[in-house]
C-alpha cells in the first residue's frame, strides 16, 4: 500500500436479532500501515440504524462482520463451520451451527446481501476493490495473540466476566506495538477499555461492552485483511465462510 492509502473499516458484532438486540460496531481507518479505530459503538438497535451507520461512512472499503453472512444449507451446519470446529474444537473455539430451517431470513445475511448489491464482494479484494468478511473473534484472539485456547469471557459468573473482559482489553491495547499491524485508539473509543471501567459493570452493560470489545477485534480483522496479513479462509464464498487470521 502506498503512504497515501486512507481506507474506511468497519467492525460488526451482530445480533442475530437486530431489532431486539443490540449490535457492537467499530469504526476504523487504515493509514500508513496503522489501523486507527475511530469510535465504538455498543447496544446499536435495529437493522435500518446498522445499514444508516454504513451508509455514513465516508470512502468505506472494508466490513468485517461476526454472524453467518451465506447460508444456503437447509439443516445441520455450514461447511465452514465444521471446518473451522474441527481446527479449533480442541481449543474450546468451535462454533454455532446455522441454517435456513433455524434461519430462514437471517439478519446477517439480508445485510450481506445488501452490501454485495453495493459492490462489497464476499472476500473481494482487499486492495482493489470494497469487500466484506465473515469474521469469528474466538479463533482471531487465540492466533493474534498466541494463545493456548479460547479467551473466555462470554460466559460464566459476572466477576469472571469482568476479568476476561479486562484481560481481552489489555491484549488489545498491547497491538499499540503489533508488528504485523499496531492498533492506534482515538480517545472516543477508549471507554470499553477502561479496565476500572469494567470492574463497575453488571448484567446488562457488561453485555453491551463486551459487544463493543468483539466489534474491535472484528475491525482489527478487517484491517489485517485490508494490509494484505495471512488469513485462513474456511469454507468458501458461495456457500458460507470464515475469515481468520493465520498463526503467529
Amino acid at each position: 500500500m502506498t503512504s497515501e492509502t486512507r481506507n474506511a473499516l468497519i467492525g460488526i458484532d451482530m445480533a442475530w436479532v437486530p431489532d431486539k438486540n443490540g449490535s457492537g460496531i467499530a469504526t476504523g481507518r487504515l493509514s500508513d500501515g496503522v489501523l486507527t479505530v475511530d469510535e465504538v459503538r455498543s447496544n446499536v438497535l435495529g437493522f435500518e440504524t446498522i445499514v444508516s451507520l454504513l451508509d455514513n461512512a465516508n470512502d468505506l472499503r472494508g466490513v468485517a462482520i461476526d454472524a453467518p453472512l451465506l447460508i444456503n444449507n437447509q439443516t445441520g451446519r455450514r461447511r465452514c463451520e465444521s471446518e473451522l470446529s474441527a481446527a479449533y474444537g480442541s481449543r474450546w473455539a468451535s462454533t454455532h451451527s446455522s441454517n435456513l430451517e433455524k434461519y430462514p431470513d437471517a439478519a446477517p445475511v439480508r445485510l450481506g446481501n445488501l452490501l454485495a448489491e453495493r459492490g462489497h464482494r464476499h472476500l473481494g479484494d482487499p486492495i482493489e476493490g470494497r469487500w466484506q468478511i465473515e469474521c469469528y473473534p474466538h479463533p482471531a484472539i487465540i492466533e493474534v495473540f498466541s494463545l493456548d485456547k479460547r479467551l473466555a469471557y462470554k460466559k460464566g459468573n459476572v466477576a469472571a466476566r469482568r476479568l476476561g473482559q479486562a484481560r481481552l482489553a489489555r491484549l488489545l491495547r498491547t497491538l499499540e506495538r503489533d508488528p504485523v499491524l499496531p492498533l492506534s485508539i482515538d480517545e472516543d473509543a477508549q471507554d470499553v477499555l477502561d479496565e476500572s471501567r469494567i470492574a463497575t459493570l453488571t448484567g446488562a452493560q457488561l453485555k453491551t461492552n463486551e459487544d463493543g470489545l468483539d466489534a474491535i477485534v472484528c475491525l482489527y480483522i478487517a484491517g489485517l485483511y485490508a494490509a494484505g496479513a495471512p488469513t485462513q479462509v474456511f469454507g468458501d464464498a458461495v456457500d458460507g465462510y470464515i475469515v481468520v487470521p493465520e498463526p503467529r
